[in-house]
């Protein structure tokens, strides 16, 4: 069975796009995976904190806002951050890596910890001033409202 792709408009071939990040995540996993079957391996430490993680976003247009949802499991509402200035949206924060308790130890860490910060550029009818953020189950959502003037408006043709 073939797998149908969703057509994107602002993808520049019908072609999955190249993402580079995902290419080298996808090397890695597969070079962890060659490690782990190989017979004679050292033990891993865990990986707290060693790379960067950038939180998961979809972001979505209707007639009256942008919103922004961002994936940030484990994270406390109070490490995280939203600001608006000079038309450019920030969520940053921090995810605190667990501590190895006495008779506890990791066997595995692949989860991501430490500061983030994702930045939007917001079109020019945003009104940023004005967002709201909501934090409920590991998700923030972010709502920035659309000025009146951003409103789509219907031009007549006329035929002459």
């Amino acid at each position: 069975m073939s797998t149908l792709t969703k057509w994107n408009p602002f993808q520049t071939s019908l072609v999955s796009p190249l993402d580079p990040f995902r290419e080298i995540e996808s090397i890695e996993r597969r070079l962890e995976s060659l490690i782990e079957r190989t017979p004679f391996r050292f033990t891993q430490e865990p990986r707290l904190g060693l790379q960067e993680w950038a939180p998961q976003v979809d972001i979505l247009e209707d007639e009256k806002e942008y919103t922004i949802k961002t994936d940030l499991p484990d994270v406390a509402k109070a490490d995280v951050k939203v600001t608006f200035k000079n038309g450019i949206l920030e969520i940053s924060g921090e995810r605190r890596a667990e501590k190895e308790e006495a008779g506890r130890r990791f066997h595995r860490a692949e989860r991501f910890y430490g500061s983030f910060m994702r930045t939007f550029s917001l079109p020019s009818g945003a009104e940023g001033e004005k967002a709201k953020a909501d934090f409920h189950q590991g998700v923030l959502v972010v709502r920035v409202p659309k000025s009146k003037e951003s409103a789509a408006k219907r031009i007549e043709v006329k035929v002459s």
